[in-house]
């Protein structure tokens, strides 16, 4: 479904990536992991075009993304939940979600995708009138996830959704990312807590500095010394 091949990314004169390259397949769970700085976000970004790779090709369904503007991405069905959550804090809940789903035009595919999201989060179908900004972290989440479901995507892309979100929260949210690849979504994952990344996903690949160093399946990567040591505490 997805193929990354070789990209290297700057900032300026600090080279970002400088060689990553990864594969998905249709109905996974893949994660990358690595520490802070390793390149994680930056390759998200670069798969959905918010930015522009020196070298390397990113290829979606056949297609080269690698010079294709973010929303005509986003119309193929390749969605990112942003690290942050980067919900519109003044904006409703309700008015947040119909964004997700701006650059659609089938109403009554937009209302069973809504149906849906509230099924997944019916936290969000109790505070629709609230303003964004003021749920709590767990909640700008799963709007967050929410409004990136609207935009009915084939593959999510999902960064960082633990960050910053309390143990019990964490854990509804990983449930809710199983769930939404059982129903048919395929996803890629940024998560910092290896741990329940590893859990979650089918396979994994492990970035260092830029580049991916190490890949499998996700079990036998939390099995292995060099990951245990590195992402797992030992």
């Amino acid at each position: 479904m997805l193929s990354v091949a070789s990209l290297a990314v700057s900032y300026g004169a600090i080279r970002a990536l400088h060689d990553v390259s990864l594969h998905v397949e249709a109905g996974e769970i893949v994660t990358l992991i690595g520490c802070n700085g390793a390149g994680k976000s930056t390759t998200l970004r670069t798969i959905s075009g918010l930015v522009r790779p020196a070298t390397g090709t990113v290829e979606f369904e056949g297609r080269d993304l690698t010079r294709m503007p973010p929303n005509e991405i986003v119309k193929m069905g390749l969605v990112q939940s942003p690290e942050g959550r980067g919900v519109f804090s003044n904006m409703t809940v309700a008015e947040n979600l119909d964004l997700g789903a701006f650059t659609r035009k089938d109403k009554a595919g937009i209302a069973a995708d809504m149906t849906r999201v509230f099924e997944l989060f019916p936290r969000l179908k109790e505070r629709l009138n609230q303003s964004a900004g003021t749920l709590s972290g767990g909640e700008q989440q799963m709007l967050a996830m929410g409004r990136a479901l609207l935009a009915k995507p084939r593959l999510l892309l999902l960064d960082e959704p633990s960050l910053g979100l309390a143990p019990q929260v964490v854990q509804t949210i990983f449930s809710i990312i199983r769930e939404i690849n059982r129903t048919g979504t395929t996803i890629l994952l940024v998560e910092q807590n290896a741990h329940m990344a590893l859990k979650v996903a089918h396979r994994a690949y492990v970035l260092e500095v830029g580049r991916t160093v190490m890949e499998g399946p996700a079990a036998e990567m939390a099995k292995s010394e060099k990951v245990r040591e590195a992402y797992l505490g030992g």
